[in-house]
């Protein structure tokens, strides 16, 4: 039995909806998933969510963090994305894993988590999905925190915060393929010594005819918040981006309850009718 106490504080997951991925609100139901329904591993909080929707209904794919132990993948699943049941962990390695950024290429579906132990980001692929996965590649060699690809006018783009323990480092790669060989872009890097906007806080969406990118805003603390840019110019030779708004934080926290304390991931897809579901995360105030 682990004698250390479970963090007063954890983060757990929760789903927010509305009619654009910048306008959205709270499930009264959240969170969906929190440490509690991890059955098959001392859970000490879930984190970094990632939905993949199938033919069945919506997969989830998020941090485990095991309670004095390192981070592992956990899954779940739900018909309707309302009523969800934890699955387990599906991907566990000899090092810490997050941010399980599942994404469809060519027929196959992939998860590049952060892997910063591995000294490199390493894609898998899933054989068979959801409950296995297998190494594909190393993409790019180093310490990369939760990069995050983007196919977009026929090439492939990662972002990565290349400084994790301060947050405040945004580079950019490129490459024809999945595989590689991945560059870093011209531009890159984009961002330094701005730990409000740095580091990338989930996957990059289209909407509206235009590309956002999500940031945590690390600038208070870790896990504050985030903040949405939309991308103005993003080709081989080139990248610009805008803040949304008045720059003011998409997500942050409520001062009570799951997340009370800060949130620091969002996860935006489209549904029907023109509305959006989003997986987020939240820290409770412990």
């Amino acid at each position: 039995m682990n004698a250390l106490p479970l963090p007063p504080d954890p983060w757990s997951i929760g789903l927010y909806r509305g009619s654009h991925p910048l306008h959205l609100a709270p499930s009264p139901a959240n969170p969906v998933m929190a440490r509690e329904q991890v059955t098959d591993v001392a859970a000490a909080f879930v984190a970094d969510p990632f939905l993949l929707p199938r033919d069945d209904g919506w997969h989830l794919f998020f941090e485990v963090q095991r309670h004095g132990g390192l981070g592992e993948i956990g899954w779940a699943h739900s018909p309707d994305g309302q009523a969800w049941r934890y699955g387990g962990i599906v991907l566990r390695q000899a090092f810490h894993l997050s941010y399980p950024h599942v994404f469809l290429a060519d027929g196959q579906v992939y998860m590049l988590p952060e892997t910063l132990d591995a000294g490199a980001v390493r894609l898998y692929r899933a054989d068979p999905f959801p409950r296995r996965w297998v190494p594909v590649a190393d993409l790019i060699p180093g310490r990369l925190a939760d990069p995050s690809p983007c196919f977009h006018q026929g090439r492939w783009y990662l972002f990565a915060c290349d400084n994790p323990a301060g947050h405040d480092g945004l580079v950019l790669y490129h490459a024809d393929a999945l595989t590689g060989p991945w560059q870093p872009h011209p531009a890159s890097p984009l961002i330094r010594g701005d730990a409000s906007r740095a580091r990338p806080a989930g996957r990059i969406i289209a909407a509206d005819g235009a590309l956002y990118r999500f940031a945590q805003d690390c600038g208070p603390r870790y896990g504050h918040g985030v903040r949405a840019f939309r991308i103005t110019c993003l080709t081989s030779d080139s990248y610009a981006e805008e803040p949304v708004g008045d720059g003011g934080l998409l997500l942050g926290p409520s001062g009570q309850g799951w997340n009370g304390k800060g949130m620091h991931h969002i996860d935006a897809w489209p549904l029907a009718q023109g509305q959006w579901m989003a997986a987020v995360d939240g820290i409770r105030i412990g």
